[in-house]
């Protein structure tokens, strides 16, 4: 049975040139977990992502990102599945600090002691959102490995990460899951 990537999208989703839309277009084990209200991350994220681990079958590698990523660890601080087989979280958002912005804050606080999943948290050392002294201290209370990227922002399309080849490189070494191409991303491969 194939695993599943659940893309988890932060604070107003990830538009169509955002690095998870492309791998959702792009694979077909990638599913997005799809939010009711995508301006205000809350506890009620948390409780769809439950819903949709549920729902789907066979193994899963949780793959958030800014918001989606926090919603993930709190998913994980909270629940246990032995079909998790790994957690990705890309730029989480500081729900905590001062300087987090208004409409996130109430997706605090962040959760604190391992997580109890594989977990690699992917950071930039100037990122808005999360200083690189608080990743590597979140990393190292959640228990994750980290992968820097310097310079990449918040590692979303503003930052020019759209398409990502490296990225999904790096998920599937990290998991050992691979990423399947839809029949769409083949023909199209062929054409080109």
């Amino acid at each position: 049975m194939t695993t599943t990537y659940l893309i988890v999208p932060g604070y107003t989703n990830s538009g169509p040139e955002h690095w998870q839309s492309f791998m959702e277009r792009k694979y077909s084990n990638v599913v997005r977990v799809q939010q009711d209200d995508w301006n205000s991350p809350s506890a009620a994220w948390v409780e769809r992502l439950d819903q949709v681990i549920a729902e789907t079958q066979g193994d899963i590698v949780l793959l958030g990102h800014s918001c989606g990523a926090v919603a993930v660890v709190q998913w994980a601080a909270t629940h246990a599945s032995s079909r998790i087989k790994s957690l990705i979280l890309v730029a989480p958002a500081d729900v905590d600090a001062e300087t987090a912005i208004v409409p996130i804050r109430q997706q605090r606080p962040l959760p604190s002691g391992r997580l109890g999943y594989s977990a690699l948290l992917i950071h930039s050392d100037n990122d808005q959102h999360l200083s690189e002294a608080r990743a590597r201290s979140l990393a190292l209370e959640w228990g994750c490995e980290t992968r820097l990227f310097s310079g990449a922002g918040h590692l979303h399309t503003a930052a020019g990460y759209g398409e990502w080849p490296d990225g999904e490189r790096l998920f599937e070494n990290f998991t050992g899951v691979a990423l399947r191409k839809t029949e769409q991303a083949d023909t199209n491969a062929v054409r080109n």
